[in-house]
């Protein structure tokens, strides 16, 4: 899994490439946390070249999600398509998050 993060506008974009397993879900999570305890709020997570994610990857994008409500925050998912997609679907966070 690649991840890489700038900010534009007051918004963070994270940009993930491959599959997301335990590992690293674990560094997408405090790579977030570093940026949501600096005041940042607003995110954009781009998945549009993400092919595989586990239940650790979608339970650390629920995490952030609520971390940036508390804060009237956001975060936006961008991209999904195939699997993770299906995925999303299935299990209705498709519903819970602003998927563009």
């Amino acid at each position: 899994m690649r991840i890489s993060t700038s900010i534009i506008n007051n918004q963070v974009i994270v940009d993930l490439s491959g599959s997301m397993y335990v590992e690293g879900a674990e560094i997408l999570r405090e790579k977030l946390i570093k940026h949501v305890e600096s005041g940042e709020k607003h995110f954009l997570i781009k998945m549009d070249k993400v092919d595989y994610i586990d239940s650790s990857g979608l339970g650390v994008l629920v995490s952030i999600h609520k971390r940036t409500r508390q804060c009237n925050g956001s975060l936006v998912i961008s991209g999904t398509t195939g699997f993770v997609k299906e995925l999303f679907e299935l299990t209705r966070l498709d519903k819970v998050f602003d998927m563009q």
